[in-house]
């Protein structure tokens, strides 16, 4: 991703922190919650506050640069927006989390084929599961 293009195209100022930010974002192939990338920052010796770095994940967030991920508690994971959408679904057993499309498109397809009605707006919680598995070691007990 060209940064600079990136938050130009958005109409952001190219802050410092939105830059090192993004930098961190286009190195990863994971999501990062706020205090991990706080911690890269220091190990970098980049001089970003911890309130800075969540500003900025919602500035980037609310101009669709990044996804957000509710993990629950008050928690967050970020994620460089792909060009489709994407849900993070944690196993209540193992706690580990699963990405996967958002099934929203199909759905909403689904829904105008048997009804007639185009949804307008959606929302769809897919956050909590059991995992294939945790499934089958249930089934083993």
């Amino acid at each position: 991703m060209d940064i600079l293009q990136c938050l130009k195209d958005n109409k952001l100022k190219s802050t410092k922190p939105r830059v090192e930010i993004l930098e961190i974002f286009n190195r990863s192939n994971r999501c990062l919650t706020a205090m991990e990338i706080y911690e890269v920052l220091e190990k970098e010796n980049k001089a970003v506050d911890l309130s800075t770095v969540y500003r900025t994940l919602d500035v980037l967030n609310s101009h669709s640069i990044l996804d957000k991920f509710d993990l629950g508690e008050g928690k967050y994971n970020y994620k460089l927006k792909d060009k489709g959408h994407k849900h993070l679904i944690k196993c209540d057993v193992c706690n580990n989390y699963v990405e996967i499309e958002c099934p929203m498109p199909q759905i909403s397809e689904y829904v105008k084929i048997k009804t007639g009605i185009t949804l307008i707006d959606t929302c769809v919680n897919m956050n909590r599961g059991i995992c294939k598995d945790c499934s089958l070691e249930d089934k083993k007990l």
